[in-house]
């Protein structure tokens, strides 16, 4: 099994990862949340283990990145001790919270559970989602026309996203609605129209006759890879 350590405290990561090999784990670590992202999206770990403390993103931040592309199951390892905190890790996405400090055999007992209640349902996760001349970074958050990236803005991001996690299947104007902008928009079907035109303006070689986000007039939109 690989585990991806993410923690900024040198020592605690080298102490994490020495105990992890001595159990027979191969390690992979990285000391902040940029680095996390894309060591996820290379190495592809059968498990993270998450400080939510580092330097450059907040941990809550590295798990939505993850959960934008991946199942991978993700432990919360933190000194934050207030309830909110572990509800909000949660919510996001994690599978488990552990606070700091710890029983290093309860740590590796809560990563085995983790991934054994994954590996039924695992399958392999790619990041990248290619549609003709796009090619969408699930993990960095980016996307490319014809090799350029080409700069949205978080809310297109957050459709585009969305679209692309479910690529080649209809996803309904409430989905999207519900999503991007939340639970009380639920019937603003204006701002499909408009953001809809945006993301096609921005990646559509003729955005009057789009290739690859589709219309289904009534219902939702697709993107066609």
């Amino acid at each position: 099994m690989k585990v991806l350590v993410v923690d900024d405290e040198p020592a605690l990561a080298r102490a994490l990862a020495i105990n992890l090999r001595a159990h027979g784990w191969e390690v992979v670590t990285a000391a902040d949340g940029r680095s996390a992202l894309d060591a996820a999206a290379r190495t592809h770990p059968d498990v993270v283990l998450l400080d939510l403390g580092l330097p450059d993103l907040d941990g809550t931040e590295v798990i939505e990145g993850l959960r934008g592309w991946t199942t991978v199951p993700v432990v919360v390892l933190s000194a934050r001790q207030h309830g909110e905190d572990k509800v909000e890790a949660l919510d996001l996405g994690a599978d488990d919270y552990v606070t700091k400090p710890f029983a290093m055999d309860e740590l590796m007992a809560r990563l085995r559970a983790a991934v054994r209640r994954a590996q039924a349902t695992a399958a392999p996760a790619d990041p990248v989602v290619v549609a003709g001349d796009l090619r969408i970074d699930l993990a960095r958050k980016q996307v490319h026309r014809d090799g350029v990236e080409v700069r949205l803005t978080p809310t297109e991001w957050a459709f585009l996203e969305l679209l692309a996690r479910h690529r080649g299947r209809l996803v309904t104007r409430e989905e999207v609605l519900r999503e991007v902008w939340g639970p009380a928009y639920a019937h603003e079907h204006h701002y499909l129209r408009v953001y809809a035109a945006q993301l096609r303006r921005k990646l559509e070689a003729d955005p009057a006759h789009p290739r690859h986000l589709i219309t289904s007039p009534g219902l939702g939109y697709v993107l066609e890879a």
